[in-house]
């Protein structure tokens, strides 16, 4: 999904005839970070790419195909639509039929295991998560701290605060996360 999102940035910011510099200075992203970003080498979170998407001057959408609502209760496990794939090891399902209208966003999130563990960036957002472990041992990084959270254990943290989870181990990591605000809520209001 990032390579995509990368493309999509570079497409758009060829068209409108702006430089890297140009989105830099609109979003307070470094060029560095923006020049990996377009060849698909890191990955961005949702509440920054609301703000390349405010200085490209389109909606979030243009990013990502828009999950649609259904008028479904039940939601039945082969229904489960996948939200994105990042970086090719970590997949996320929507886990929610009222996609455009709930206030909060609960997903599936399966991380395979990695040749190479990298150290995880942390990053910051508006709002909350709440994260449930289903299988494998997660390794939680809130701040400073670091957790290992192991099946059955759970975290609740206000998302503003710096973090970032990931699969230290050799198993796939299974977990529910909950997140508020959910940013494919229909509001009525344009980027």
């Amino acid at each position: 999904m990032n390579k995509n999102i990368g493309e999509l940035i570079k497409q758009k910011r060829t068209e409108n005839k702006m430089t890297l510099k140009d989105i830099s200075e609109a979003t307070d992203l470094s060029i560095g970070f923006l020049s990996q970003l377009e060849r698909g080498l890191t990955s961005i979170a949702q509440d920054t790419l609301k703000k390349v998407a405010k200085a490209l001057n389109v909606e979030m959408s243009y990013f990502m195909d828009q999950p649609k609502s259904k008028e479904k209760v039940v939601l039945r496990s082969y229904e489960k639509e996948i939200l994105r794939i990042e970086g090719g090891s970590i997949i996320e399902y929507l886990m929610t039929n009222m996609v455009t209208q709930a206030e909060m966003l609960p997903k599936l999130v399966e991380i395979l295991p990695q040749k190479e563990v990298e150290e995880s960036l942390t990053y910051s957002h508006e709002g909350e998560e709440f994260v449930y472990v289903l299988e494998g041992i997660l390794t939680l990084k809130v701040e400073n701290e670091v957790y290992d959270l192991y099946p059955g254990d759970c975290a609740h943290y206000l998302s503003t605060r710096a973090h970032n989870w990931s699969n230290q181990t050799n198993k796939v990591v299974k977990f529910i996360t909950i997140n508020t605000p959910n940013l494919f809520k229909e509001t009525g209001e344009t980027i």
